[in-house]
């Protein structure tokens, strides 16, 4: 496995290896960031890992200085898995002196975390761009589990035609249901057993909207229009209802609910109910710890048992 530091290392790892795939990480590695790994050497491209943590996602009160790393760690698990290329960049190689650009994304990047975390797309957007022009990778790939951050970066890649693929791999979960992540490592042991309540409480959420999706209401004559309507508004309340008794169930279990939402899965916009392409999404602190998770409504994941 070859190791750059610098951009002048970068590029002659990029002559040596040809046309690369990239995992963009923040380190702290674990399963889930194999699954990408795995997922993009499938593809038959060597693989180009990149490890920063970038400052500019990061807001003034948020777990910067005490995000995990094990550079050491890291590296063994890159070279287990496969990986061609780790790409380790330094702050100032990242944001030199004089950088003076920053990519703007609305869109996509205006609600849930952009709205709970003012900035953290802008960083986003900013660091995957500078490592889409690093690395020249022509795919991409990144876990379902952030997936209002897949579509922020898939609207910037089309937006300033960039020449490089978005590939999706789906959330890598615990036995009990929990998605993976590397602040996993942050709850303590009886936070870690109460985690496994807020995949628990979406599977369950995810079904009850499921038994609301039904016909296209389009489809149907214009005589049977005022019967839709109340049929319309009927599902709008239930899904209310629905998402104010999984937000309270979180609550019991020691969750505070930064936000519980069903949205187009492309465009991130809430909608009133269940349909197709639409996705539900959560953040919710246990402790100090903020954790993240979705789920399609249209394809449900397999279920592990309850906590």
């Amino acid at each position: 496995m070859l190791i750059a530091r610098t951009i002048e290392a970068l590029d002659a790892a990029r002559a040596a290896l040809g046309p690369l795939a990239l995992v963009p990480t923040m380190g702290a590695l674990h399963a889930g960031h194999v699954s990408l790994i795995t997922a993009a050497r499938a593809q038959g491209l060597p693989v180009a890992v990149s490890i920063f943590v970038n400052p500019l996602q990061f807001g003034p009160n948020e777990d910067f200085a005490r995000y995990p790393r094990d550079e050491e760690a890291d590296l063994a698990v890159l070279r287990a898995a496969g990986c061609a290329l780790a790409w380790l960049p330094e702050t100032s190689v990242m944001y030199p002196p004089g950088d003076a650009t920053m990519i703007e994304v609305v869109g996509p990047a205006l609600r849930w975390e952009g709205a709970a975390r003012p900035g953290h797309f802008r960083g986003v957007a900013t660091v995957v761009a500078k490592l889409f022009g690093q690395t020249r990778p022509e795919r991409a790939y990144f876990g379902e589990k952030d997936w209002q951050q897949v579509q922020v970066v898939r609207r910037m890649v089309h937006d300033l035609a960039l020449p490089v693929i978005i590939s999706t791999v789906p959330t890598l979960r615990e036995p009990d249901g929990l998605a993976m992540s590397s602040r996993n490592r942050y709850l303590a042991p009886e936070e870690r057993r109460r985690a496994a309540w807020l995949p628990a409480i979406l599977r369950d959420l995810r079904v009850e909207l499921q038994s609301m999706m039904g016909a296209d209401p389009s489809n149907d004559s214009a005589d049977d229009n005022a019967d839709n309507n109340a049929d319309d508004s009927a599902d709008n309340n239930a899904t209310k209802l629905a998402l104010a008794a999984a937000h309270t169930r979180l609550e019991a279990h020691g969750f505070k609910p930064d936000y519980l939402a069903l949205v187009d899965a492309v465009s991130l916009e809430p909608i009133a109910r269940p349909r197709a392409g639409s996705r539900l999404l959560v953040a919710a602190r246990l402790g100090t710890v903020r954790l993240l998770d979705t789920m399609s409504v249209d394809h449900p994941p397999a279920a592990p048992a309850a906590p």
